[in-house]
């Protein structure tokens, strides 16, 4: 279960070499209560890693699924872990207009829709826009 699993195990469970960055990186999406763009990842990451590092070890993450994009618009790409690693169920992503930040909304499942003979998906994205209750009570 993902409570329990720490970013080695992860890694161990995919298949995947260990290296400091990333379980750094798993690290740093683990202990956020929101989704992260790839430069809030890399501002928070402990270790002095090379552009290059970073990113071959982001891309690896992401294609094994262990971290999965959200994506809110073509300038807005946010993080977080991958259901298969946190083992929840598909469900909605909320972005602030306000402060920017994506949230994962658990208790708003999606259903994988009924596709015509033929098609196959590969993901769904289903992102709510709006403003969050932070901003919403800042604003009163």
């Amino acid at each position: 279960m993902f409570a329990t699993m720490n970013p080695k195990e992860i890694l161990n469970s995919h298949n995947l070499k260990r290296t400091s960055c990333r379980e750094g990186i798993i690290e740093v999406i683990m202990s956020s209560d929101k989704a992260l763009s790839e430069n809030e990842i890399r501002d928070r990451l402990f270790g002095n890693y090379d552009r290059t590092t970073f990113y071959r070890s982001f891309k690896t993450l992401v294609e094994s699924s262990i971290v999965h994009k959200i994506v809110v618009d073509n300038n807005l790409v946010k993080y977080a872990l991958d259901n298969q690693v946190t083992h929840k169920n598909e469900h909605a992503h909320f972005y602030c207009n306000e402060c920017n930040s994506v949230v994962c909304l658990e208790s708003v499942t999606i259903e994988k829709p009924a596709l015509p003979e033929g098609f196959s998906s590969s993901e769904i994205d289903f992102v709510i826009k709006g403003t969050c209750k932070l901003c919403k009570e800042k604003a009163e």
